[in-house]
């Protein structure tokens, strides 16, 4: 059996944000709590999540939100073969917190997948792109979306759960290669857009409405 670990981000999510929703929907859910959500140290950070993850058993799947993706990504090199995947959302920029020189710069081993907003003031869009294609993930931009929590208007999320349950059902048959470059995913629908290439559309992007919905 599985377990699915909940990584909150700096101050923690309280009782109104997604992964406070998340962890009530997911069976074998357990949240990681860290000593003190104001000091987003990330060795110590790391250091508690790789304790979860030691007394996990079975596979585990890791839902990151902010802060909490990149402890997530820095305990992952150790625990290749534990990890079944990461649900990496609004992941902020490392260089906010002064830890791109030890936050590791490898791909996972495993299926994951970055959820990313235009008007995110943690992380830019770019960056996030950036990130994604470092870690080897896949990208899903909602659009404008802020960081993606309470503040956001961020409470139960169906979608994000959809995205989840299909990243975690389908592990082993993501789509691959580059895709329709006239669609990308939002919050709602797509949305067409000018055939002219953007930085961002040389990336492995997933056309996410087709696979979540199947049109």
């Amino acid at each position: 059996m599985s377990t699915i670990l909940i990584v909150p981000g700096l101050h923690g999510s309280g009782p109104t944000h997604w992964q406070s929703w998340f962890e009530q929907k997911l069976p074998n859910t357990l949240r990681v709590e860290q000593s003190d959500w104001a000091d987003p140290y990330l060795p110590r950070w790391s250091g508690t999540l790789r304790r979860e993850l030691d007394r996990a058993t079975g596979h585990v799947w890791i839902i990151a939100h902010s802060f909490g993706c990149l402890a997530s990504v820095m305990a992952a090199a150790d625990y290749r073969d534990k990890l079944a995947g990461m649900m990496l959302v609004a992941p902020a920029d490392p260089e906010k917190f002064g830890v791109s020189d030890i936050l590791p710069a490898q791909r996972l081993d495993f299926p994951s997948v970055v959820v990313a907003s235009s008007n995110d003031p943690w992380v830019r869009l770019t960056k996030a792109a950036y990130l994604a294609d470092q870690w080897g993930s896949r990208l899903i931009s909602l659009g404008a979306a802020g960081h993606i929590n309470a503040d956001s208007g961020f409470g139960p999320w169906p979608e994000g759960l959809a995205i989840f349950d299909q990243l975690r059902n389908t592990q082993s048959d993501l789509p691959l290669g580059p895709l329709d470059p006239d669609y990308r995913f939002t919050a709602r629908k797509p949305f067409a857009r000018s055939r002219k290439p953007k930085p961002l559309a040389n990336r492995l992007l997933a056309n996410w409405q087709q696979w979540l919905y199947g049109h």
